[in-house]
């Protein structure tokens, strides 16, 4: 799937009502569960788990007998209660445990509401999914993404984890990287760019350190170019809000399909720009959480020779 995580959180002791296995070598999901479960379960109880949404891979639930195992991947069964399944054409849980859900969203979708629009949001959707498998259950968000703009986020499933990573999202988020399509070409291969937190980039120098929590920190580089495009990886270095739009724009190089910021082109009918990585430590069992996406396919093609 292109995504990796550390999922170490594992060895948190299981909840009532549940098993958890650790996968040793590469096997298939059933025949993992036959050997492991044989001797407590009957093969038909077994396959009910499956077929009922009560197992779980590195906590994403899933009903698919042949999926593929690696080592270290966590299987849980959930005994008695039927786990709710998410499915969303522009969202999707890639991991979840009772602190934190990391998700992928697509272009297209709001992450959070605006004055136009309530329900149709990442934000609600994640909210009507916890509460349906306990109606206290809430989610707290953490960082936006913007319509336009697919890729890796992060919610809070607890409003004291969430003030928490505020409070030191410097130091917990550990990478957050974008890959963006730029028009045109910078002049250096790469750089650091600033931000004070304002709409407009107040400078574009190059900068050696960054006291200032108010300092959105922006480090670029040059994957790729062509006549027209340039393919650029985007590591936010420091600052919780993100202004990589206005300081593509304020660079030279704005992002094709973003016409806000300065763009004369949209070729691929959307704002090319892609949270790709995130990595994070998590703030319950102290592990560093790692998941990567792909870079677009539509990216790629734009910056081809």
């Amino acid at each position: 799937m292109g995504i990796r995580s550390d999922r170490k959180n594992a060895k948190k002791p299981s909840s009532a009502g549940e098993r958890r296995l650790t996968v040793k070598e590469e096997d298939q999901l059933l025949a993992f569960l036959l050997k492991a479960l044989i001797n407590e379960q009957s093969k038909t109880s077994i396959k009910s788990f499956l077929k009922n949404g009560q197992v779980s891979v590195n906590n994403e639930v899933t009903t698919q007998f042949d999926r593929p195992l690696s080592p270290n991947d966590l299987v849980t069964i959930y005994y008695g209660i039927r786990r709710v399944v998410f499915s969303h054409p522009l969202l999707k849980i890639i991991w979840e445990d009772d602190e934190l859900m990391v998700v992928q969203k697509k272009q297209g979708l709001l992450s959070v509401a605006n004055p136009k629009v309530k329900d149709r949001t990442a934000y609600q959707l994640l909210s009507d999914y916890v509460k349906q498998i306990d109606p206290q259950n809430k989610i707290f968000i953490l960082h936006r993404l913007e319509k336009d703009v697919s890729g890796l986020m992060i919610f809070a499933k607890q409003k004291a984890i969430q003030v928490d990573l505020h409070a030191h999202w410097n130091q917990l988020v550990t990478n957050r990287t974008f890959i963006a399509v730029v028009e045109g070409r910078p002049r250096k291969e790469q750089g650091l760019l600033t931000s004070f937190g304002t709409d407009e980039v107040q400078s574009t120098t190059y900068i050696t350190s960054a006291d200032s929590g108010s300092e959105t920190i922006l480090r670029y580089r040059r994957l790729r170019s062509n006549e027209t495009y340039s393919l650029l990886e985007l590591m936010m270095e420091s600052g919780h809000k993100n202004y990589i739009r206005e300081q593509m724009r304020e660079l030279g190089t704005p992002i094709a399909g973003d016409f806000k910021y300065g763009a004369q082109t949209d070729p691929i009918g959307r704002v090319a720009l892609h949270a790709n990585k995130l990595f994070f430590i998590h703030p319950v069992t102290n592990e560093e959480m790692r998941f990567e996406m792909p870079i677009p396919s539509s990216f790629v093609t734009l910056v081809k020779k």
